[in-house]
């Protein structure tokens, strides 16, 4: 049997008010843009921003190579996907704006060729910096706060990126 889009259900977030939401989102095609200084401070200006127009709560972050982890309670709590979007559509403005500047740095023309979406995508845009979707996940008690915390603080020791969490920028 076969189903078309439209008879997919369609996954519905539910997040109690006051509730911590975990976030997880990625680098379009897994590309490892935040080794470059410049663009981890665009994300980190970014994010500092809408901190200061929303007012959510951010408890802890880690922004990794191509990934970044998020633990915050946004109020209205439904308002994560609105505030996650803008983060990414902000961002990947920069972002592409400063890859698309000085293209003789081959990093930077490399990095902007990874983000070219096909020619079969449908867009007003050429490029994507970030996966569309975002991993949402309940933090229910203060166990699963400390744990994801602990997770975020020690996922750049896990992948051997620096001896310890101290050492990430």
């Amino acid at each position: 049997m076969r189903y078309s889009h439209a008879a997919m259900p369609v996954s519905r977030r539910y997040f109690a008010p006051g509730q911590l939401q975990f976030i997880t989102s990625s680098v379009y095609r897994r590309r490892k843009l935040f080794h470059s200084p410049r663009l981890r401070g665009v994300f980190v200006e970014v994010l500092r921003q809408l901190r200061q127009e929303t007012g959510f709560l951010l408890v802890g972050w880690v922004l990794m190579p191509e990934h970044f982890h998020l633990l915050i309670k946004p109020e209205p709590a439904e308002s994560a996907s609105a505030l996650l979007q803008e983060l990414k559509k902000r961002s990947a403005q920069q972002i592409i704006s400063i890859l698309s500047e000085n293209q003789q740095h081959a990093w930077r023309r490399t990095m902007l060729a990874g983000f070219r979406l096909p020619p079969t995508v449908h867009s007003d845009s050429h490029y994507r910096v970030w996966n569309r979707r975002f991993c949402p996940y309940r933090v229910y008690s203060d166990k699963k706060r400390l744990e994801k915390l602990d997770y975020m603080q020690n996922n750049p020791v896990k992948r051997a990126l620096v001896q310890s969490p101290e050492q990430w920028p």
